[in-house]
């Protein structure tokens, strides 16, 4: 079992290339979403974390929003082809799993544990990161390919009125998944031991 665990991580990676042939179901998505966010800790068992799973017409719809914000930022013509081929990579995929955390319930918990006030957005973010790294391997489990994207804040608003979406979710990160059509490029590490210290 641990060795399934660590091999499922080890091939999570990001796969920029993707496509819309996914073969798994919308329901499946949708269940590893939903466990994903069911089962995923939180501090003090806060469940802060959101999902908003788009396909179709949907996943386009938030694609291009994010093309039309940038553009607004633009600095060229030019150096909007490059973002534009880049965003349009995104769009070419299957679906897209936006990562919110509720900021009324760690607002709350602020004000009723005034003592860890500072730490509660930390672990909030925490915990998206958790949920995100959860989901991401298990889609990859599934053969889907994904990435992990960050346009907020540029595109909260628009996010938050296309899909009328609550003031207090805060995006934290956009995951663009669909079938892999190039595998992820190689992948070099530190080594281990200057990372990892170990005292008995």
């Amino acid at each position: 079992m641990a060795k399934e665990f660590f091999e499922a991580l080890e091939s999570r990676r990001s796969i920029y290339a993707i496509g819309k042939d996914v073969t798994v179901s919308d329901q499946k998505i949708q269940e590893i979403v939903e466990e994903a966010v069911k089962y995923t800790p939180t501090s003090f068992n806060s469940q802060t974390s959101r999902a908003v799973v788009l396909f179709g017409e949907q996943h386009d719809r938030l694609w291009d929003i994010t093309l039309g914000e940038l553009k607004k930022v633009a600095v060229s013509d030019e150096a909007f082809a490059g973002t534009t081929d880049k965003i349009n990579s995104f769009k070419n995929g299957y679906g897209t799993i936006l990562f919110f955390e509720d900021q009324d319930i760690v607002k709350n918990l602020q004000n009723q544990f005034a003592l860890y006030a500072d730490n509660f957005p930390i672990w909030s973010d925490q915990s998206s990161g958790m949920l995100q790294l959860v989901i991401w391997t298990a889609l990859s489990n599934e053969g889907i390919g994904a990435t992990l994207q960050h346009y907020n804040p540029l595109i909260d608003a628009g996010v938050q009125e296309a899909w009328n979406l609550p003031a207090s979710w805060l995006l934290r990160a956009q995951m663009p998944f669909g079938n892999p059509l190039a595998p992820a490029g190689e992948k070099t590490f530190q080594p281990v031991e200057e990372r990892v210290k170990v005292f008995k």
